[in-house]
């Protein structure tokens, strides 16, 4: 601050004037370090040292890239990015991808993290591990204007013109419960086909219908916020807390991203990112009423 600004505001204190706030980027204190030297397997190390490669897919506002700065954005990639500043890995590599190829390209090491946020459900449990808890969001039906089918539950989707994005913990509940599907490998193009009448309804996560719907004013969809969310779905159905993915055998790394995200909810951080994004403080934790 110069003299002349100290003058300013010295004066403006003194006679009581209200001077506007100067906008800041918000700073977070880390109040642990990262100790896990002693864990046992080298992952952590390995990524401190080399770096890291991250498993994302287009799903605004989640994960996608910035057409105008080719740049990674989203609710995800800033989380992760929080994660591995605290864990002190400086080199970052993504590879983009559609969902249902996530957990192959993991597995076969073609990246070390699923780090669009993915969610535990008993076939991903044999395979794969996850991180702690990172964010939660919801499903939510939606039909067309007017809801025209009359859907008033899960089990009216059985016999329906069904959109789901392939391999998401949505297209697994409805084949679980016998709802025929129609896999897309991108929301957009899923919610655009249902805009456009090619199908009758989608089940899709609360946060890209509103980013969708955000994106293309005067759309023709209704989304159904009085049909109840089921017990189901939530509990071991893929709709429980959003987190990341990493390989069972790289046990560091995992713990190292637990707490990671941890001090990283715990000192503000996570909120701020979120609230960035048009969500709030309610998407820290799991919440089921709906909106």
């Amino acid at each position: 601050m110069n003299r002349s600004h100290r003058l300013a505001v010295a004066l403006g204190l003194a006679c009581g004037l209200v001077l506007p706030a100067v906008a800041q980027e918000p700073t977070f204190f880390d109040e642990a370090k990262p100790m896990f030297e002693s864990c046992g397997d080298g992952s952590l190390a390995k990524a401190q040292k080399d770096g890291i490669i991250l498993g994302f897919s287009q799903a605004p506002p989640e994960a996608f890239l910035d057409e105008k700065t080719k740049q990674p954005s989203g609710v995800d990639w800033e989380i992760n990015k929080a994660v591995l500043d605290w864990l002190g890995v400086k080199t970052i590599k993504i590879e983009w991808m559609p969902w249902e190829s996530q957990i192959p390209a993991l597995l076969s090491k073609r990246t070390d993290v699923v780090a669009g946020n993915i969610h535990h459900t008993p076939a991903r449990d044999k395979v794969i591990s996850f991180s702690g808890p990172a964010w939660w969001y919801g499903p939510v039906i939606v039909a067309a204007k007017g809801n025209p089918l009359g859907i008033k539950s899960y089990d009216d989707l059985k016999g329906k013109r069904v959109g789901s994005i392939s391999g998401s913990a949505a297209d697994d509940y409805l084949r679980h419960i016998g709802v025929t599907t129609t896999p897309f490998k991108v929301s957009v193009d899923e919610l655009q086909s249902l805009n456009q009448g090619r199908l009758d309804v989608v089940l899709e996560d609360d946060l890209v219908y509103f980013d969708f719907a955000k994106s293309v004013p005067g759309n023709n969809l209704d989304p159904l916020w009085t049909i109840a969310v089921p017990d189901s779905i939530i509990n071991g159905g893929g709709y429980g807390m959003a987190r990341y993915a990493m390989r069972k055998e790289d046990c560091s790394l995992r713990a190292g991203y637990t707490q990671g995200l941890a001090e990283e909810r715990a000192n503000g951080r996570v909120s701020s990112i979120l609230k960035k994004y048009g969500l709030s403080d309610r998407n820290l934790v799991f919440f089921k009423l709906n909106p």
